[in-house]
């Protein structure tokens, strides 16, 4: 494969020099003046795939709400965009519900998920306004309706339930089968028994159900049964319980190519699939249309994001392989260890040449560390800049300090112009938070 046939998305083009470019922007420029490691993220992608989501379920459903699950990248700079194009926000924790607030993002269409919310969490959750608190377990619903009460406030609240889908995913992302942490199952009873205790709690206002069956999913299938089986126990719990489920969130979950040979379904072809499934659910059973709610955060944000890094040793093993290591990895991207994710990458100052190096892209962290286990490159040398794409989501957010890396600086480009969204961590962070005890002194007494 030549340069010319290279895995690009979104405003990634190549320039007359041969460079890699995203947003108008020279990622070898990028790279000489922000340093490396580098996240970029191509702000136009970014926009244009919020929209989509939003045009194309708006024109299949008449009420329909987007959510950014913030997990898979959030800054404050991240919750501006989001807010400006309208998306509504699901956050998981205090620092994430923090970020949102320090970026002035509307409260009211923040959704705050997770299953243990801390009596800390939830008081700042009801204390900052947020929209909706999907609750997770029958305690939580308890201990919600308490400091509810004691805070003068109502909780507007959906109900995580599990349907009990596994889908073809990592066993690891994956989230709506019966053996999960999240949610509650419909199967065990333990769905309709918290339904019947949040109508029976005060200080709780039952909004609707909410389901997320996994990550990075290609399969449609998946996602018309799990419509399936919610408007099921829907039409059961208005039959054995007397309530009206008005709001009913999916999750997100819809995949994205990471390889060449990946071939996701488009936010079309999953609007094809959801929104008539809901609508004809809905009418074989005589229920009202809910509002559906939807929580896309991987396919926003990951094609959207590049990471460059600068080359270093080039290794050749005779009848082995050749290693290419660069100057991050398992700190800015821990997801090829964890899951095995599999990644592209391109020397980017090099980005029109033909592809003609067998190799090994390897991190610089003391873990065999390996980023890409085999691809083909261009000539590569020690200097280049290497992009490694689809890297905005999962990758800054589990971004590590290991081996006292420092995290990566972020930059948001679009038009020629590139932002400095997210500051490279110093030398002084990383000890910032260290304390010595004083009767470690010098002498070791």
């Amino acid at each position: 494969m030549d340069g010319a046939e290279v895995f690009l998305f979104g405003t990634q083009e190549i320039n007359d020099k041969g460079h890699l470019t995203i947003g108008g922007c020279d990622t070898a420029e990028l790279a000489k003046e922000f340093g490396t490691p580098l996240y970029v993220v191509d702000e136009r992608l970014v926009r244009d795939t919020c929209k989509a989501y939003i045009a194309e379920f708006g024109r299949r459903v008449d009420r329909v709400e987007v959510a950014f699950a913030g997990k898979a990248l959030l800054t404050t700079a991240i919750c501006r965009v989001m807010d400006q194009e309208g998306m509504a926000l699901d956050v998981a924790s205090t620092g994430e519900l923090y970020t949102a607030v320090k970026a002035d993002f509307p409260t009211g269409r923040v959704k705050l998920h997770g299953n243990f919310k801390s009596d800390e969490l939830l008081t700042a959750a009801l204390g900052y306004g947020v929209g909706r608190i999907v609750v997770d377990s029958l305690s939580e619903l308890e201990r919600l309706s308490r400091i509810a009460g004691e805070m003068g406030k109502d909780a507007d609240i959906l109900l995580r339930v599990g349907p009990g889908i596994k889908t073809q995913t990592h066993s690891y992302i994956q989230t709506g089968q019966a053996d999960s942490k999240f949610g509650m199952s419909i199967a065990s009873g333990a769905a309709m028994e918290a339904i019947q205790l949040a109508l029976s709690l005060p200080n709780l206002n039952l909004r609707g159900l909410h389901c997320h069956i996994g990550s990075q999913l290609f399969g449609l299938d998946s996602f018309a049964r799990a419509v399936d089986m919610m408007m099921d126990f829907i039409t059961q719990v208005r039959d054995e319980a007397q309530w009206t489920c008005d709001e009913l969130d999916m999750g997100g979950g819809l995949g994205i190519a990471y390889t060449p040979e990946d071939a996701p379904p488009t936010v079309a072809e999953l609007a094809d699939v959801i929104c008539p499934a809901l609508t004809q659910a809905a009418s074989a059973r005589d229920l009202p249309m809910p509002k559906l709610i939807l929580e896309p955060g991987r396919s926003i944000v990951g094609p959207a994001g590049t990471t460059l890094y600068t080359v270093g040793p080039v290794k050749t093993i005779p009848g082995v392989r050749t290693y290419v290591s660069v100057d991050g990895g398992l700190s800015d991207n821990p997801r090829p260890a964890l899951y095995e994710a599999e990644y592209t990458a391109l020397v980017a100052n090099k980005a029109s040449q033909a592809r003609t190096m067998a190799a090994r892209v390897a991190g610089s962290h003391c873990e065999t560390d390996t980023l890409i286990p085999d691809t083909t490159l261009q000539a590569v040398e020690e200097g280049d800049v290497m992009a490694v794409f689809c890297t905005g989501a999962y990758n800054h957010a589990m971004a590590s300090n290991y081996n006292r890396f420092r995290r990566p600086a972020m930059v948001l480009v679009m038009d020629g112009q590139a932002d400095l969204i997210y500051e490279r961590e110093t030398l002084e962070d990383l000890v910032l938070h260290d304390v010595m005890p004083g009767r470690l002194s010098e002498d070791g007494q």
